[in-house]
């Protein structure tokens, strides 16, 4: 008599099941956006990034007192690394915005330093007679024909502005293009002078 035969069907099935291992998920957590170290997740630490660097571009042109507005405003945001690196250069800023009387101002750089601190307080005297002592000091230094040619701009007058400002560009051509996205020199804007002297690549211009 033949033996039954015993069934394979569960041991196809339990086979089955083993060969078909779900694959694991990789849980690692996606790399977190930064900026100078600094995490960008949140939309406001973006906004205070944004305003910090801001601040830094106004404080790198010596623009001190619109830098220490912007400044204030990254203080009072969320990331505290960005608050304390402002808070680093408010201190800096404030300094060099001190009228420097208690100083004896000596070399050119120091009347030049002098003189665009009293400029971002709107005091126009001072600061022409500081940066006119650097002039006198250094005619060769371009950053300081340049500045006079921003402060003959704030002053409204568009003629010394356009020869400092020649000066400035033919000492330092870069100054060219500085000059180009410097507010101080709206006050020229429309000037066919100010249009020559800054894009002489422009048809008409070119010599």
């Amino acid at each position: 008599m033949a033996k039954p035969q015993k069934s394979h069907s569960s041991r196809a099935k339990s086979s089955s099941h083993s060969k078909a291992k779900p694959k694991k998920k990789n849980n690692m957590p996606a790399p977190v956006p930064q900026r100078g170290g600094v995490e960008l997740v949140d939309p406001l630490v973006q906004a205070q990034m944004k305003t910090y660097e801001e601040a830094m571009s106004l404080f790198h042109q010596q623009k001190f007192q619109r830098a220490k507005q912007e400044l204030e405003k990254v203080i009072a945001g969320p990331s505290r690394e960005l608050a304390d690196r402002a808070r680093t250069h408010l201190r800096i800023t404030e300094q060099r915005m001190k009228p420097s009387s208690e100083q004896n101002p000596r070399s050119p750089e120091d009347h030049y330093q002098r003189g665009v601190a009293m400029m971002n307080l709107g005091r126009w005297d001072e600061a022409r007679e500081s940066l006119e002592k650097a002039r006198k000091l250094a005619p060769k230094a371009d950053h300081i024909h340049y500045a006079l040619a921003a402060l003959d701009c704030l002053t409204g007058e568009a003629d010394s502005a356009l020869a400092n400002l020649k000066i400035a560009i033919d000492l330092q051509p870069k100054n060219r293009y500085h000059a180009r996205n410097d507010e101080d020199f709206n006050f020229l804007q429309e000037d066919p002078r100010f249009t020559e002297l800054l894009y002489p690549e422009k048809e008409g211009y070119s010599s």
